[in-house]
């Protein structure tokens, strides 16, 4: 017989634990002692391997007791629908994961608006799904709702989403210095670089989806975070100086 204390220190279940097993009857010891501490053989450490293993593939105490103590328990029934039920949580929390990039993200662009983020990140999270998907195959094409794919994102830790997210986040706090500020018109050219860098001839493509980002209610449509009106109209104008002081023109 093994001594409560020695079957804590052997398998990392506290004694209280052990205790609180027996209290419920899902692993009650062999004997005790006359002192009146638990004694447990190998039985019943086996029976608490099972206890713990089962407890980490994500079943409740009410129901491991039940699948230890009914020999006809169906566990092929049990092991699907607990399968299931991980497959769902998984899917909710990768949800709550794009959420909080998106929150992350959203601060670091709104700067230290932290209240401004979070609202946007709601309108997000409540925009309908089936008005986007919709939206998208009635304005794009085949071949350009594959470049729509290729976009940088809110909810993505991609190098290249993460830097255009700073960007954006610099151009709002050089807001300020005016559209022609030096630091202003660098962050520019870098976007026009990441522009013939990802999208180089797709010139057509990224002016519809311009539009769209300009217009609230479009961009509502293709749930894009909500950039503010004079940010939009700040990188509008400053693409416009950018273009003139390097002799290009708008596509």
């Amino acid at each position: 017989m093994i001594h409560i204390n020695k079957v804590s220190d052997q398998t990392g279940v506290t004694v209280r634990t052990l205790r609180y097993y027996d209290k419920i009857d899902l692993l009650k010891p062999a004997s005790k002692t006359q002192g009146g501490h638990r004694l447990y053989s190998n039985e019943e450490i086996k029976k608490l391997q099972q206890v713990q293993f089962l407890k980490k593939i994500g079943f409740p105490l009410d129901e491991i007791k039940n699948m230890l103590t009914f020999s006809d328990w169906n566990w092929s029934e049990s092991l699907k629908v607990q399968l299931s039920y991980i497959l769902k949580e998984q899917e909710n929390l990768k949800k709550i994961e794009l959420l909080l990039c998106e929150l992350i993200h959203g601060i670091t662009l709104e700067g230290e608006e932290n209240q401004t983020a979070i609202q946007k990140v709601m309108q997000l999270s409540n925009n309908d799904k089936e008005i986007q998907q919709f939206y998208r195959e009635s304005v794009f094409n085949v071949r350009e709702r594959k470049l729509l794919d290729k976009l940088p994102s809110m909810s993505s830790d991609s190098p290249d989403s993460l830097e255009w997210i700073a960007l954006i986040g610099q151009l709002k706090r050089y807001m300020k210095d005016g559209p022609k500020a030096t630091k202003v018109q660098n962050i520019i050219r870098r976007m026009d670089e990441k522009r013939l860098e990802d999208y180089e001839g797709e010139d057509e493509f990224l002016n519809k989806l311009w539009e769209i980002r300009k217009s609230p209610i479009q961009a509502k449509k293709m749930n894009l975070y909500p950039i503010d009106q004079g940010l939009l109209e700040f990188i509008d104008e400053a693409y416009s100086i950018y273009l003139a002081e390097n002799g290009l023109q708008a596509e």
